[in-house]
Formats: structure tokens, C-alpha cells, sequence
């Protein structure tokens, strides 16, 4: 209560914000994490479970380097990032 006005309001701020704020820092890790993993430049996407024609086809039209630059195309959804981690863990072994 001795506290000057703006910093209660800053601390009011911090609480109101702080699951928002940490939900926000999650998102900016998991994107980090997709950029960094490499796709293998043979991979086959025609074929592959769980991704829809029209997926399969964008992808091998782009051949994206990692699974970031696949999020980034259009109609690509987190399932078939999903789709392909798993295709990805299978062919490394």
C-alpha cells in the first residue's frame, strides 16, 4: 500500500498478463524448434498417412528445408506437421 501508484499498476499489469505472456514464450520455442529441424531432402510426401492430397502436392512442389518453412504453406496444418515428425522419426531410425 506504501507503493507509488505505477508500480502497483505495473505488478497489476504482470499478474493480469503472466499466463498470456508464458503461453506466447511457448509458441516462440516451439517455432524455434521447427526451424531447426531438418527435413531429409528425399523425403516422400506422396504417400505419406495422414496428409491430404493437396498437401502431399505442395509439398513436393516446394521441398521445404525444414518443418517451419512446411508450417509456413498454406493449408499445412499442425496435424500434418504431426504426420511428417512421425514419417521423420521412422526414417532416421
Amino acid at each position: 500500500a506504501d507503493l507509488p501508484a505505477d508500480i502497483l499498476q505495473e505488478a497489476d499489469t504482470m499478474l493480469k498478463y503472466a499466463g498470456y505472456i508464458r503461453l506466447q514464450e511457448d509458441m516462440v520455442r516451439r517455432s524455434a524448434e521447427l526451424e531447426e529441424t531438418l527435413l531429409p531432402p528425399d523425403i516422400r510426401y506422396r504417400g505419406l498417412a495422414g496428409l491430404s492430397r493437396e498437401i502431399q502436392e505442395k509439398l513436393e512442389r516446394v521441398r521445404p528445408r525444414t518443418l517451419g518453412q512446411a508450417g509456413r504453406i498454406s493449408g499445412v496444418t499442425p496435424a500434418a506437421l504431426a504426420c511428417i515428425q512421425i514419417e521423420i522419426k521412422k526414417l532416421r531410425g
